[in-house]
């Protein structure tokens, strides 16, 4: 099973390069975040003639979350059931594995609120996977606007007093972790810096002045299970790229 998570920063405005992308690597699970758009402009048709099924929880020109599967769309949920508007969780059972798609957000500065609903946001994540039905293999993924650690920060002498990089974020992630799930990108490149998002500004890409925020999270059932797990820069270049590239792992199931 090949399953990738891919902020594309507007699925209208990148739709041919995911387009592109899904006919060249086929994934069977494909988490998006971002799709700025409502349930009734999302392309389900466009994704059936690629053989998927999808699942969208729309917002219009923000957030977004959706989950694209070959392997079966089951039992989704939108959201943590509670009444917080933004449309950034949502899960499905797809070939015999639970996955969420999340898009965590910003927290844009450690004085503003959105901060605080950052970590609302991520503690409610961790209540949810803590007390989940520990049978069912899961695979959380998505852009969580964390790094783990300074290893995925580019010079993180420029991050200093920012979101993304702060100490109870981290320990969010930290805590996320500690419900059974392990990072796997980092455990299987522990040399790497796997970056996965560069700014569009400065040409930042082109001088590896990134950070690694897409992030994908597995239990032990999975990890035993995982052969590889990458991140696919050539989908960063090009005409009208997104800011983030996808992150992919590999699996025996």
């Amino acid at each position: 099973m090949k399953v990738a998570t891919w902020n594309v920063n507007s699925l209208n405005a990148r739709w041919p390069r995911v387009e592109g992308w899904l006919l060249q690597h086929a994934p069977d699970v494909l988490l998006i975040q971002e799709t700025k758009m409502t349930d009734a402009k999302f392309p389900y048709d466009a994704l059936a003639t690629l053989g998927y099924e999808a699942a969208h929880y729309g917002q219009g020109q923000w957030n977004g979350v959706a989950i694209f599967s070959k392997v079966g769309l089951l039992n989704v949920t939108m959201g943590f059931g509670d009444d917080d508007p933004e449309a950034r969780i949502v899960g499905a059972q797809c070939g015999g594995v639970q996955f969420y798609s999340c898009y965590v957000p910003n927290g844009r500065s450690l004085d503003d609120p959105h901060y605080l609903y950052k970590l609302a946001w991520l503690e409610k994540l961790r209540t949810m996977l803590a007390t989940r039905d520990a049978a069912m293999p899961v695979l959380v993924g998505g852009d969580f606007n964390v790094t783990p650690s300074d290893f995925d920060c580019y010079d993180p002498s420029v991050m200093v007093g920012a979101t993304h990089v702060s100490e109870p974020e981290r320990a969010a992630l930290v805590a996320i972790e500690a419900t059974g799930l392990v990072d796997l990108t980092r455990v299987l490149n522990p040399d790497l810096p796997c970056y996965s998002w560069w700014d569009y500004r400065n040409g930042s890409f082109h001088r590896g002045w990134g950070l690694r925020i897409d992030l994908l999270y597995v239990d032990e059932y999975l990890r035993e299970r995982a052969t590889a797990s990458y991140v696919d820069r050539d989908a960063r270049k090009g005409e009208k790229p997104s800011d983030h590239a996808p992150v992919v792992a590999d699996f025996s199931l």
